[in-house]
């Protein structure tokens, strides 16, 4: 229970590509008001991931590093700083000044966290140990998404719902306009995935980041479902659970390493190969960082 619990919370943090970088930003933007309240990670939760609904915003029981892969568009492994920063859980409630878009939560967010945190932080290139997520022999042959309603035709919609949520039957990620994914009953299934997001998506699951190779356009979206044997979904949940900060036993931490065999199989019917490399990444290394933030 505890590491389906876990990978819930693993799940939020894959919300950080569907953001916007904005064009044109102003010196510097903050919400009008905000207040970070910490929650215990064991607190049962199930509207986990980040929410904008007109002038309100909120990211729930979300960690400072999940909150930094949506400010900052990194992913995990490029955010480097001490252990509190995965296992530490914070509920953020803010609301958006008069006549700003919701293109500026992010750098919004930044200067929350960097503010109320007392945090410093500077960027470097780093080599990291990456699966190159590549093109088979045979091409690409994922299943492009049909589309739809909610799809690239939908109209632009002011309240944002981007969220996680689960039980022991399993983990559903939705990040809005008919893109989501699910993680149970021994399958990966996806709806209208962008290969960044796929890639993301498998980056929490894997025992190494994962990187596009593919040379897929950033325009297409794709449908997938791979089938993973009980084995392999034990070891991906644990995978998902170490990256969140939480201690496990030596014994279940062992099994973080075992290969998923079966989704390679099914990935690689659908012309995708996972290729193991050194990449250099731009990191964020947190020099410093206050554990308890300031007052509200």
């Amino acid at each position: 229970m505890v590491m389906i619990r876990t990978a819930i919370f693993a799940a939020a943090a894959a919300l950080l590509p569907v953001f916007a970088i904005a064009q044109t930003k102003p010196a510097r933007v903050e919400f009008e008001v905000a207040s970070i309240r910490p929650v215990a990670p064991q607190e049962a939760r199930v509207d986990i991931g980040m929410h904008i609904d007109g002038a309100q915003v909120s990211f729930n029981f979300l960690s400072v590093r999940e909150c930094m892969r949506i400010a900052w568009q990194m992913q995990d492994y490029q955010i480097i700083g001490p252990d509190w920063v995965s296992s530490d859980r914070f509920n953020i409630s803010a609301k958006l000044p008069a006549k700003s878009s919701t293109d500026q939560v992010r750098e919004m967010l930044r200067n929350l966290i960097t503010d109320r945190f007392r945090m410093t932080i500077h960027t470097e290139k780093r080599d990291f140990a990456v699966y190159a997520m590549v093109a088979g022999k045979g091409g690409l042959k994922l299943k492009e998404s049909a589309p739809d309603a909610a799809g690239d035709g939908a109209a632009p919609n002011k309240n944002l719902n981007i969220s996680a949520s689960g039980s022991a039957a399993g983990v559903s990620v939705n990040f809005g306009n008919g893109s989501f994914y699910t993680f149970a009953d021994n399958k990966l299934v996806g709806h209208r995935l962008s290969m960044a997001l796929i890639v993301d998506t498998l980056s929490r699951y894997m025992d190494k980041p994962v990187v596009d190779m593919t040379g897929a356009p950033d325009t297409a979206f794709y449908d997938f479902s791979f089938d993973i044997t009980a084995d392999d979904y034990r070891t991906m949940l644990i995978r998902t659970a170490m990256k969140a900060g939480v201690s496990l036993p030596p014994e279940a931490m062992r099994l973080a390493d075992l290969p998923v065999d079966s989704l390679l199989s099914d990935m690689e019917a659908v012309g995708l190969k996972l290729d193991s490399r050194k990449a250099p990444q731009d990191a964020i290394i947190i020099d410093k960082a206050d554990k308890t933030p300031t007052e509200n």
